[in-house]
């Protein structure tokens, strides 16, 4: 038996297991950890956009392919 961390919901996922809380919950604290890490050196928003950009983009790929991975199919 399968344990479903995720559960579609639209285009997004929605965590319905500790896991998939865990997930979500590690990939926010990393993206504001990175923000405020960028953002203290930035002289502007576009400094700012362009440092986190990588990061953010990479961590919410993840989680994004965690979640399809694990989640629940929605009955057709």
């Amino acid at each position: 038996m399968r344990l479903n961390w995720f559960k579609e919901w639209g285009w997004l996922y929605r965590p319905v297991a500790l896991p998939g809380w865990l997930a979500l919950i590690l990939t926010v604290a990393f993206s504001v950890q990175v923000f405020t890490a960028v953002d203290r050196h930035s002289h502007s928003v576009s400094d700012t956009l362009y440092g986190i950009f990588p990061f953010w983009v990479s961590a919410w790929t993840v989680f994004g392919w965690l979640a399809s991975r694990t989640s629940a199919k929605p009955n057709s």
